[in-house]
C-alpha cells in the first residue's frame, strides 16, 4: 500500500511525508526525473544493519551537488524505528522518510544513541528547516516549520560541515 501511494505521488510530481513516531523529497524535479531507474530486485542494495533498501540522494547547494547513500524508510515499521539503537552513521549516509501525506512533522530521539541533524523538506523539494545536533535519547519533540514532504536524517553536524541550509534542494529516486 505504501509503495503504491509513493508511486502515485511520483506520477503527479510530489512526494509527501506522513507523521512519524520515532526519530528516525518533495517535488520530483527534472534532476530526479533524469535519475536512472532503480536497480532490479536482484541488484537492490540493502543496508547491513537495518536491511532497508539504500538509494542515492543529492542535496543541491547552488551549483554544488552533495551526494549521499541513504536508507529508505518506506514502510510504517521502518519509519517508526528510524535510526533507533544505531551507534554509527557514515559521513555521506542517512535515512529518508517518504510518504504520501503533506503535514507538519515532529520527531523525538527515543532509543536513538546517535545525535542527528533532522532536515525537514517541503513540498517543493527544498529544505525548510534543520533541527541540528539533536540530543540522544531525548523525548523532546523537534518539529518542521510548516508542512513537510520528507525528512532526511544525517549524522549530527554534517549539515553545518557541508553548508547545508534551508532553501537547498533535495532530490532522490524511489524504486519502482
Amino acid at each position: 500500500m505504501v509503495r503504491r501511494m509513493i508511486r502515485q505521488a511520483l506520477v503527479v510530481g510530489v512526494i509527501a511525508m506522513g507523521p512519524l513516531a520515532a526519530c528516525s523529497p518533495g517535488e520530483v524535479t527534472a534532476a530526479r526525473a533524469q535519475t536512472p531507474a532503480a536497480a532490479t530486485s536482484a541488484e537492490v542494495a540493502r543496508h547491513p544493519v537495518s536491511g532497508l533498501q539504500v538509494i542515492d540522494l543529492t542535496v543541491m547547494r547552488g551549483d554544488k551537488r552533495l551526494p549521499f547513500r541513504v536508507e529508505l524508510a518506506d514502510s510504517p515499521q521502518a519509519q517508526a524505528k528510524g535510526l533507533m539503537f544505531r551507534t554509527e552513521l557514515g559521513d555521506f549516509e542517512g535515512m529518508i522518510f517518504p510518504s504520501a501525506v503533506l503535514e507538519p512533522r515532529s520527531f523525538w530521539m527515543k532509543n536513538t544513541p546517535l545525535s542527528l541533524d533532522i532536515i525537514f523538506i517541503g513540498p517543493d523539494g527544498r529544505i525548510t528547516n534543520i533541527a541540528a545536533n539533536t540530543v540522544p535519547y531525548s523525548l523532546d519533540s523537534v518539529s518542521s516549520s510548516g508542512v513537510a514532504a520528507a525528512v532526511l536524517e544525517l549524522r549530527a553536524g554534517r549539515a553545518a560541515e557541508l553548508g547545508i541550509v534551508p532553501g537547498d534542494r533535495v532530490t532522490y529516486a524511489l524504486p519502482r
